[in-house]
C-alpha cells in the first residue's frame, strides 16, 4: 500500500459545493502530476492498493470512501475538527 497527499480536485461544477469530484490529483516524489479518476481512486482504497490524505491545519485527514443514500460510492475526508470535508476545499487541478 502506497501514501499519497491529494492535492487538487477536478468536479464537475467547481462552484457547486456539493457537486461530485470527478479527478483527484497531487505530486510524485520526482516533482511530476499525477491526478486519476474518482472511480481509480475509489477501488485503490477499497483493494487497498492506495492510501490518500489531505494536508490540514493543524491535522491531514485520510481519503475515505462513503456510500450515498442513493447507494454510490464518493470521496470524502475523515473529520478532522476544521473542516466539513477539507478534500472539496482543494484548489483545481490543471
Amino acid at each position: 500500500m502506497s501514501d499519497h497527499q491529494v492535492k487538487c480536485i477536478n468536479k464537475a461544477d467547481r462552484y457547486n459545493p456539493w457537486e461530485r469530484i470527478t479527478h483527484i490529483g497531487g505530486t510524485n516524489g520526482d516533482g511530476t502530476r499525477w491526478k486519476i479518476t474518482q472511480e481509480s481512486a475509489i477501488d485503490g482504497i477499497k483493494t487497498g492498493k492506495w492510501r490518500f490524505w489531505v494536508a490540514g491545519k493543524p491535522d491531514s485527514a485520510w481519503v475515505i470512501v462513503r456510500t450515498s443514500q442513493y447507494g454510490h460510492d464518493y470521496l470524502t475526508t475523515e473529520a478532522d475538527g476544521e473542516s466539513q470535508n477539507n478534500l472539496l476545499n482543494l484548489p483545481e487541478c490543471p
